[in-house]
């Protein structure tokens, strides 16, 4: 049998409008202002699936609410054998409409928030790399999905490069590109970066390695043929 058509609860167009518009009313309303920067990815490596130099030059702005009311979640400050590791997750949800009403309206190829994409929150001033997109957590209501969870990470910088025309974005990571400064010898490296420890590995090395009596990785062996 089919469904009683005097009860259209998943198919009331009207409806459908009406949760939209109380969804974005309330993030309007409880929500803060994001910008949104999309990259374009020309170099990938086929092998590992990643772009070294990926370029974001693409900034939009709307309104999300922020999911997480008591703090970041993730794992949060530790310390590891790489140093401080600070591994704060967020999640934001955007409004379906909203998104296309900012983004997609100036990008159809973008119909939705895409992973490696790079939120700026103004609110502590520091970028989240989205890792995953959610669109069913409110699950069809009136038939019909309504927001975005956005499930982002603390941004570890790995020479990204910026050109939204916004200052503070552009050149917030200026301190530690590697890309702004000729780096060749172990000294540039040491300069560019404090933590380096370059020096100390190559000291180490020499007690360990010894090459006086053959080079494993010359091209100039030669095996003589005891036969």
């Amino acid at each position: 049998m089919a469904t009683n058509s005097y009860f259209r609860n998943y198919d009331n167009f009207n409806e459908q409008n009406l949760i939209d518009d109380l969804v974005i009313e309330s993030i309007r309303i409880y929500g803060l202002d994001i910008k949104y920067l999309s990259g374009v990815f020309n170099n990938v490596d086929k092998i590992f699936n990643e772009d070294d130099t990926p370029l974001y030059n693409e900034m939009y702005g709307f309104e999300v609410y922020v999911k997480n009311v008591d703090g970041f979640e993730g794992e949060g400050d530790f310390l590891s054998k790489f140093g401080l590791q600070i591994r704060d997750q967020v999640t934001f949800t955007v409004a379906i409409r909203t998104f296309e009403r900012h983004v997609t309206r100036k990008d159809q190829e973008k119909v939705r928030p895409k992973e490696n994409d790079i939120i700026w929150l103004p609110l502590n001033q520091k970028m989240y790399r989205v890792t995953y997109v959610e669109h069913e957590s409110v699950f069809y209501q009136a038939g019909k999905l309504q927001v975005y969870d956005i499930k982002c990470e603390l941004m570890e910088y790995s020479n990204e490069r910026f050109d939204t025309g916004r200052y503070e974005i552009d050149h917030y990571f200026d301190n530690v590109n590697s890309t702004t400064t000729y780096v060749n010898t172990l000294e540039d490296v040491a300069n560019n970066d404090v933590m380096a420890q370059n020096f100390e590995f190559e000291q180490l090395a020499d007690d360990i390695l010894d090459f006086s009596d053959v080079d494993p990785f010359s091209e100039n062996i030669s095996i003589e043929d005891s036969n």
